[in-house]
């Protein structure tokens, strides 16, 4: 009887502690660390497609009547992965590289932020938050950070048949001024990083050194 008291009482008791969840009692510290790093990364894309097309409008005019916001809110409805008719169902790298595709004809904008935001939501297991079974592989959250790496390099150096970017960042209106996108892309490609240190020691392996950017193509996620 009193055990199932304390059963009864316990889940009040925790809800009264400082807001405390109930669903993290299902989590570990790591979990909780890597729910985090989920939130910040997902915000990050976010703040990325702001100022994508802030940079390049002509991408949000591709659809008649698209907002940024409207473009927001296609990536919060979808919490695991990003499948969208307009880029053919492609993620991850398949996306990213349709950003650079001088046979596309469709915004590259959101086939640059789904790609990115669909590889970084593959390297979380498409998890939107973490419990005590999942296990994350820090070979592909590594992988992930490499690749955000040469999107990075792509922007700056692919070039269209005239010579124009395919996606305006690094300079505007005769501006060069690719700070606050460095910013952004070293954040995401830090906290990859740390991720993939902090899931290998939760595992007691050494991270492997085998990835590395050997080409300006993009790596595909190791399975």
């Amino acid at each position: 009887m009193r055990l199932s008291l304390l059963l009864v009482a316990l889940p009040l008791l925790l809800c009264a502690c400082g807001g405390y969840e109930i669903k993290n009692l299902m989590k570990t510290d790591i979990d909780l660390v890597t729910d985090e790093f989920i939130i910040k990364t997902r915000g990050d894309v976010r703040e990325l497609v702001i100022k994508l097309y802030k940079r390049n409008p002509d991408q949000l005019h591709k659809i008649p009547g698209m907002t940024v916001e409207g473009r927001l809110a296609q990536l919060r409805v979808h919490r695991y992965q990003l499948e969208f008719p307009e880029l053919d169902g492609k993620q991850g790298v398949a996306a990213m590289n349709l950003a650079f595709d001088p046979n596309f004809h469709g915004d590259r904008v959101f086939a640059l932020v789904v790609g990115l935001g669909s590889m970084l939501r593959e390297a979380y297991g498409y998890q939107p938050e973490m419990f005590l079974p999942d296990q994350l592989s820090s070979e592909v959250l590594l992988a992930s950070a490499r690749n955000v790496e040469v999107l990075l390099w792509k922007l700056k150096n692919t070039l269209k048949s005239n010579g124009h970017h395919y996606i305006i960042t690094h300079e505007y209106q005769g501006v060069v001024d690719n700070l606050s996108f460095e910013r952004l892309f070293g954040e995401i490609i830090v906290l990859q990083e740390m991720m993939a240190r902090i899931a290998d020691d939760s595992g007691d392996r050494a991270v492997t050194s085998a990835v590395h950017v050997i080409s300006k193509v993009f790596i595909p996620l190791p399975l």
